[in-house]
């Protein structure tokens, strides 16, 4: 564990810290490679090799059928069934938001119409972990924004437990709409749905969070073969807290990130020396009680407590791009001004990452790494694409005939400015362009 001042950092401890979670992905990317070239040359009969292989079950149909997911539900407690249908809510709420600037649009000026047109993507994958624990909310992080924009076939994997998938994965998909689900995980599951097999047919885009082989098939099949939403590797918390933060909050939601994974990553920038040290004795003292403490000792271990000046804090969570991004200040709104990267950011003492892990209804499925420097978390703009559209009256082409013509010609595409000169060789204005 880390307390310096942000300025009495070495370059290489700065490094460390900011390079934290930023994935080495190229010892895995030949088995992953191998795998996904596997899956697309033999289909169900390789899911059904590595099924065998990682998850130690034998599965014929990778199909999820209504029969078990009606089982599911006697399965989950009515409590955990209700908080998944009030997320659900929530969750569809706040993309129903999210969709209305996502909409078509078009303005006319001298005879030229342009605009554009916006339509769902044909078809989603989303990939649910299934590893250490069962994510309930990741389904309706992922299903829920892609049903509000309207795509038709959204498909859930997610890695089978036994012969069947976790039920209240089973329950959360079913509430959140996806039309088909599968028990098949891993880096083949992002290939099944990539390339298409015999049981499971392809899609247009791939989301969802997964370990560093999920994340190499990703990455490895995205642009070439689907759309894919980001690489998102370990969970992060950055926590920007002024002296009069409470230490309690701060380091009780250092546990709560920390205990998602060994290699989740945990910083605090604060205004003080002597608040850094007591938020450190805090973490100390909590998590001697704690639960899941084994991973929380391996995950804190590199924990990082800085502090500086108000502005250096900001800097160097600018400079780290969280995942999520907590300001417990006295104004955290007037902090919010000057984020420029960040994933998610909680403002006050009273919201805390969990928030919006569970209920608030914003996604929880957020660039990691660094990445939240040049990508958005997933929402519904995600799921559709922008379609441009232009209209032209005989004047509209004039008025701008000699600016296509000369740019064509300066290229050398000379067919290009004679698509324009045949419309209006009848007219006035085209015995102006270069070239009559």
């Amino acid at each position: 564990m880390i307390v310096r001042g942000i300025r009495d950092l070495t370059e290489e401890e700065r490094k460390r810290i900011i390079n934290r979670n930023r994935m080495n992905l190229e010892e895995i990317l030949p088995k992953v490679k191998e795998i996904l070239d596997n899956v697309k040359r033999r289909g169900d009969e390789a899911l059904r090799e590595y099924t065998r292989m990682f998850d130690k079950v034998d599965i014929e149909d990778f199909r999820v059928y209504q029969e078990e997911i009606e089982r599911a539900y006697e399965k989950v407690e009515d409590r955990v069934v209700s908080a998944i249908e009030r997320a659900y809510e929530n969750i569809r709420r706040f993309h129903e938001m999210q969709l209305e600037g996502i909409r078509d649009w078009e303005m006319e000026r001298d005879g030229i119409t342009t605009g554009q047109i916006v339509r769902p993507l044909g078809s989603a994958g989303c990939y649910i972990p299934g590893g250490r624990a069962f994510y309930p909310s990741t389904v309706l992080m992922t299903v829920v924004p892609a049903k509000v924009a309207g795509v038709k076939r959204v498909v859930v994997v997610s890695p089978p437990c036994g012969k069947e998938v976790n039920p209240v994965t089973l329950v959360a998909s079913d509430i959140a709409g996806a039309d088909e689900v599968y028990k098949v995980g891993g880096a083949q599951a992002i290939g099944a749905l990539a390339y298409g097999t015999e049981t499971i047919p392809k899609v247009d885009i791939v989301v969802g969070p997964g370990n560093i082989y999920v994340t190499g098939a990703k990455m490895l099949v995205g642009g070439s073969e689907v759309k894919i939403d980001f690489p998102a590797g370990p969970s992060e918390v950055l926590i920007i807290c002024d002296e009069g933060a409470r230490e309690e909050y701060v380091a009780m939601d250092l546990l709560a990130q920390g205990e998602h994974d060994p290699n989740a990553s945990c910083v605090v920038v604060t205004t003080s020396r002597e608040k850094a040290l007591s938020i450190r004795d805090k973490v100390l003292e909590l998590i001697r009680g704690a639960e899941r403490r084994d991973i929380l000792e391996r995950s804190l271990s590199n924990m990082a407590i800085l502090y500086g000046d108000m502005m250096e804090c900001i800097k160097f969570s600018n400079e780290y791009a969280p995942e999520h991004l907590e300001i417990i200040t006295e104004s955290p709104r007037e902090i919010l001004k000057y984020i420029e990267n960040a994933g998610s950011v909680f403002l006050g003492e009273y919201a805390p990452v969990p928030v919006g892990d569970y209920a608030t209804g914003t996604n929880h499925v957020l660039p990691t790494g660094g990445y939240a420097r040049m990508y958005s978390g997933l929402g519904v703009d995600y799921f559709v694409k922008k379609i441009s559209v232009q209209e032209l009256s005989r004047e509209g082409l004039e008025s701008i005939a000699e600016i296509v013509t000369t740019l064509a010609e300066v290229e050398g595409l000379y067919n290009h400015a004679k698509a324009v000169k045949i419309r209006l060789r009848d007219g006035d204005v085209h015995k102006s362009c270069p070239g009559k």
